[in-house]
């Protein structure tokens, strides 16, 4: 309902006191408050104050850098020869400039470090100021002031766009350390092979996850050989034969709890099958987890704290929907918690991604290359209100396990819906989406553990679309071949999101 307030325009001591008391009159704009709908108690929220929004806004509106990075400026040069300046920043960013004219002999007004301290050291309005100045100016040489200014002017646009380009790193297979490669404006060369990680096969340490949604899509993955998959059925109940399934195919029965390679690499992975609870859980609803946990499956891919606590002694993985978004909240799920992997949130776009990565170990995340992306949940159930005559799931006769439903928007895109045991609808994107553009970066920044999920697609686009990937896996297609091939659109996450940027 709609809250009444307003501005408020004064503020003063009332003209009757209550002993023990401290009370305050405020004054709102005519019509603003409809003091009917107000009561005795009612808390009252302070929701924006003006002079508080430009304090704010000062701290950082404007073109003006509010902060300035230290930077090292080396300088080099003698008579006859361009002056040469090199400038260093914190991270490592190196960029060189030099002269467009010799420099010349002087007798006076020559180059001493004050005049070059003085005219290199103009930094205001750039992110830098200058730091230490080494001067290895041979003789007595001068150089115009104009052309000062100039290279002072190019070297801060160079190390501008060095910061701005993501940094290269070695990749040391099996080993923590992961060092970055220093940048230069010369030349950046990359340091791991497209076709080789660790000296072998790259497909040998990857491990490609399939979320399927059905049994049929189920067996279709199982006859591609893949070993790792997630099942998010629509009703529970099935989860039993599709383990049951699945555990057959590679005769391992009785499996269920043994924990995943600690590395995270499964560079030798073991067949697992993990199942998904229903995403939206309330109090009073422990039996659809318990109709969950009755498969024995190995594990559960969990996506609320409901999920982290009655799995608590589970084997579990972490879905996008914990908002993983930084290393502090990774950290607080991988240890708090003990997840195996984390799903990093579809809101980052690549850039953020990619700093995500860089900052915690790649191997504690997987990345959802493949999907139709989930647009919105609702209560209401549209498989229960126009295919059935009940009025929940106790009577509905579960239309939802028969019924293929999409809804149809104002441009004629037909969104696929889905029910959960809770009679909760989810509503997916018409098309799905890819970042199989973006593969290659992810894996040279370590990242090992992708996933494909399926929605409604048929079993021969389940093994055709598993057969695409473990190819640009495998480094025999790029990332634009398959997203062509595969009619896909060319994007993973919200708005751009994961791979956007």
């Amino acid at each position: 309902e709609k809250e009444e307030g307003g501005r408020i325009y004064e503020m003063q001591e009332p003209r009757f006191k209550i002993p023990g008391q401290q009370l305050t009159e405020l004054r709102f704009g005519y019509g603003n408050v409809d003091f009917l709908r107000v009561h005795i108690g009612d808390k009252i929220w302070k929701t924006n104050d003006p002079e508080l929004d430009r304090r704010l806004r000062q701290s950082f509106a404007g073109d003006a850098p509010k902060f300035q990075r230290p930077i090292e400026l080396e300088v080099h040069g003698l008579a006859g020869k361009p002056l040469t300046v090199m400038a260093r920043d914190e991270s490592g960013c190196v960029a060189k400039v030099e002269s467009s004219m010799p420099l010349a002999k002087a007798e006076k007004l020559l180059l001493t470090e004050e005049k070059l301290r003085e005219q290199l050291g103009r930094l205001g309005g750039t992110p830098f100021r200058l730091g230490e100045l080494k001067n290895f100016l041979s003789g007595a040489v001068l150089l115009p002031v104009s052309e000062l200014n100039r290279l002072r002017r190019e070297i801060v646009v160079e190390l501008e766009n060095l910061r701005a380009q993501p940094k290269r790193w070695t990749l040391n297979v099996g080993q923590a350390s992961r060092l970055p490669i220093e940048r230069t404006s010369a030349s950046i060369e990359s340091t791991t092979s497209a076709d080789s990680i660790g000296g072998g096969r790259r497909d040998a340490c990857l491990t490609l996850i399939v979320l399927v949604r059905n049994l049929l899509q189920l067996e279709a993955a199982l006859k591609c050989g893949v070993e790792t998959v997630y099942c998010e059925f629509e009703d529970p109940k099935k989860y039993r034969e599709a383990v049951a399934t699945f555990h057959a195919s590679f005769g391992c029965e009785g499996r269920a709890g043994s924990p995943l390679p600690a590395d995270g690499t499964h560079g030798v992975t073991r067949p697992t099958i993990l199942v998904v609870p229903p995403r939206i859980f309330k109090m009073g609803e422990e039996w659809t987890l318990e109709q969950v946990r009755s498969c024995n499956a190995d594990g559960y891919l969990v996506r609320n704290y409901d999920h982290l606590k009655f799995f608590v002694n589970d084997r579990r993985v972490g879905d996008y929907s914990l908002n993983i978004a930084n290393r502090i909240s990774a950290e607080y799920f991988k240890n708090q918690f003990g997840l195996e992997r984390v799903t990093a949130s579809y809101d980052l776009n690549f850039s953020q991604l990619e700093s995500l990565l860089r900052a915690a170990p790649p191997e504690w995340f997987e990345i959802t290359i493949h999907q139709h992306m989930p647009m919105f949940h609702m209560e209401h159930c549209v498989f229960c209100a126009f295919l059935s005559s009940g009025k929940d799931y106790r009577d509905c006769g579960r239309p939802c396990d028969v019924h293929d439903v999409r809804l149809r928007d104002r441009v004629g895109a037909e969104h696929p819906l889905k029910a959960d045991a809770g009679c909760r609808n989810t509503v997916f994107n018409s098309q799905a989406q890819t970042g199989a553009e973006f593969v290659e970066r992810l894996l040279a920044l370590g990242v090992r553990n992708f996933r494909v999920e399926f929605l409604n697609e048929n079993p021969d686009d389940v093994v055709r679309t598993i057969t695409k990937y473990r190819q640009l896996l495998r480094g025999e297609i790029s990332g634009t071949q398959l997203w062509r091939e595969l009619k896909l659109f060319n994007q993973l996450g919200v708005t751009r999101g994961q791979m956007g940027g």
